[in-house]
This record gives C-alpha cells, structure tokens and sequence, in this order.
C-alpha cells in the first residue's frame, strides 16, 4: 500500500471505532491485512477478519484473519457485537446485495451494529487520476460496481436493521451508515 492507501483505510478505521464499544467482538468483511484489528488491540475482544486477497490464514493474539468471502470463510456459529464493512459495499455486485444484508443479520447479535463506509460515485474518477499519477495501488476499482450510497438504506432495511448514525466525511467523498440489528 502506498501512503495515501494508508491514510485512507486510517480514516474509515478511525470513523469506524467511534462505534464500536470496549471489548467488543467484531467482524471485519474486507479485512485485507488486519490492521484494523492491530490498532483496536486492547480495546476489542476478539477479531475476525475475511478477504478474498489474502492467500493463508492469518493468527494474531486476539484476531484470525480468513482467506475468502463472507460468509463462506467465516467461522460457522459465530455471533459478533459489529461487523464493519468499510469500503467493501461497492465491490459486491448489485445481485448479491440483498443476500449480504441477511447474512450480516445472521452474524450479528441482537443490538449488535453494522458500520459500513462506502464511497460517493465521482471518487471512482479521482480514483483513477489517483491510479494513473501512481499514488494509490488501485484499490480494485475495476471491480466497483457503480453503487449509489442512496441504496444503502434500501439495502439494510426493516425488519432486519435499522438506521443509527448517517453522515458524510473527506469533503463528502465517503458516507458512513451504522445500523442496528433488530
């Protein structure tokens, strides 16, 4: 990751823990390396992290992060206080959206919170100049599917969640929307 890469993934992490109470258990979709998880040590429970990059599964001291997608690599069972998936939702195709939504319900526990971040649409064309003067990696942007932020409530809708917190950040580039399972 270059360090504009890095400031970026710290800035959702940071707007991320303002939800997430002290030890907690949570469920990172789109973990990459886990280091979310190394910045919230001593102040989570227990992490779980899933992404489709990483190539082995990978312990920390209070974290396992799984190669894969969600739910397919998770831990079977398992019931979490949060879920966070931060810059995910628009790598995941408009047909698999709806079933994403009931799979986080069926992971969470009751009262339990989803923190999702997500970007505006004209970040894609920043992203690209970004891409092109090589200060960012990527990010995967071929494989952003036009998602429109406006969905997202559509998409975690009763009965399942309902909306806590919504609210814009980096000059309204990126949303953020946490929810609550019912």
């Amino acid at each position: 990751m270059k360090a504009l890469d890095k400031y970026l993934q710290n800035v959702r992490i940071q707007k991320a823990k303002k939800f997430i109470n002290k030890n907690d258990s949570v469920l990172d979709i789109g973990s990459v390396d886990g280091i979310m998880f190394e910045r919230w040590k001593g102040y989570i429970s227990k992490g779980i992290g899933v992404d489709p990059t990483l190539n082995e599964t990978i312990k920390g001291d209070f974290y396992e992060l799984y190669p894969g997608y969600f739910p397919e690599a998770c831990p079977k069972g398992e019931k979490f206080n949060a879920i966070t998936l931060l810059a995910v939702l628009e790598h995941i195709p408009t047909n698999q959206q709806t079933q994403l939504a009931i799979d986080c319900y069926n992971y969470l526990l009751p009262g339990g919170r989803l923190i999702i971040t997500v970007p505006s649409p004209q970040v894609d064309q920043i992203l690209e100049i970004l891409l092109k003067l090589r200060l960012i990696e990527g990010m995967s942007l071929e494989e952003h599917y036009g998602y429109k932020p406006s969905d997202t409530e559509q998409i975690f809708a009763a009965p399942h969640f309902k909306l806590l917190h919504q609210g814009k950040f980096q000059l309204g580039l990126n949303n953020l929307f946490v929810f609550e399972r019912l």
